[in-house]
C-alpha cells in the first residue's frame, strides 16, 4: 500500500473517521492528526478547515515525509439532487471549482473506490464558497450546474494535490438532503481551521432556538455520512 493522506474540513469529522478507522493520534504535530502504518505505507488523517483554508500551512507537516501520497478529500457534503438521502455515498469523477473549472480525480483510484463502495453516486460534486442553506438555494445550484452534491473543500484539495504531483480521490457522503435547511448561522461557531467553538455554538442556540431542530437533524446526517465514508476508506487501505 502507498501512503494515503485523508483530509477533512472539520476536526469533528477527523476525530470520527479516526475512531472508525482505528487510527491513533499522531502526536508529533501541533494540530489534530492521526496515523497508522499499513504494510509498507501510512494512512494519515487531519482537518484542513472550512474551504481547506489551513491546507497550505499544514501541508508541509502533513505530507513532507510521505511519498507521493494519495490525497483523499473526505467528509460530508450536501445533496443537490433530490433523490439523494442521508448517508448516501458521493464518489465523483470530477469536481467543479469556484470559478467553474472542472477538476478530475485520479481515474484508477476512482475506479477502485467505486468497486469497493458498491452503490454510490458518481456524478459531479460542486465546491462552493458558502453554505447552501435552503432547499431553494440547493435547487438553483442543481439546475445551474447539474452537480449531484456540494461541499466547500474538494476542489481546493484536488487542485492542490495536482500541483504537488499527487493522485487524488474524493470520498464524501450526504449529511443534509436537497429538501433540508442548514442553519447558515452555524458557520460562526467554526474556526477557519475547522475547530468547533463550543461557547459560540451554545450562544447561537440561545439566540436562534429555531435552528436547534435543523442542527440536530444535521448532526444525525453527519454521523450517517461519516460511517459511509469510513467504510470506503477502510476498504481502500486494507
Amino acid at each position: 500500500m502507498t501512503d494515503v493522506l485523508v483530509l477533512t474540513a472539520l476536526e469533528l469529522e477527523a476525530r470520527a473517521l479516526a475512531r472508525q478507522l482505528e487510527l491513533p493520534r499522531f502526536v508529533r504535530l501541533s494540530f489534530p492528526a492521526y496515523e497508522l502504518r499499513r504494510g509498507a505505507g501510512r494512512v494519515r488523517l487531519a482537518p484542513v478547515g472550512l474551504r481547506a483554508e489551513a491546507l497550505p500551512v499544514r501541508w508541509p507537516a502533513l505530507a513532507g515525509d510521505l511519498v507521493r501520497p494519495l490525497v483523499i478529500s473526505a467528509g460530508t457534503c450536501g445533496a443537490l439532487a433530490p433523490e439523494l438521502g442521508m448517508g448516501d455515498l458521493i464518489l465523483p469523477e470530477s469536481v467543479l471549482g469556484l470559478g467553474g473549472e472542472r477538476l478530475n480525480v485520479t481515474p484508477g483510484m476512482h475506479a477502485a473506490a467505486v468497486k469497493v463502495a458498491g452503490n454510490a453516486c458518481t456524478g459531479v460534486l460542486l465546491t462552493s464558497s458558502e453554505v447552501m442553506a435552503t432547499p431553494a438555494a440547493k435547487a438553483e445550484r442543481w439546475h445551474a450546474t447539474a452537480a449531484s452534491a456540494v461541499d466547500m473543500e474538494s476542489a481546493v484539495i484536488v487542485a492542490w494535490a495536482a500541483r504537488q504531483g499527487c493522485p487524488s480521490l474524493v470520498v464524501r457522503a450526504v449529511s443534509d438532503t436537497a429538501r433540508q435547511h442548514v442553519p447558515s448561522e452555524l458557520g460562526v461557531a467554526v474556526t477557519s481551521a475547522g475547530k468547533v467553538r463550543a461557547g459560540r455554538a451554545v450562544a447561537l442556540f440561545l439566540t436562534h432556538p429555531r435552528a436547534i431542530p435543523h442542527a440536530l437533524l444535521l448532526q444525525r446526517g453527519t454521523r450517517q455520512a461519516l460511517k459511509s465514508v469510513a467504510r470506503v476508506i477502510a476498504a481502500l487501505v486494507a
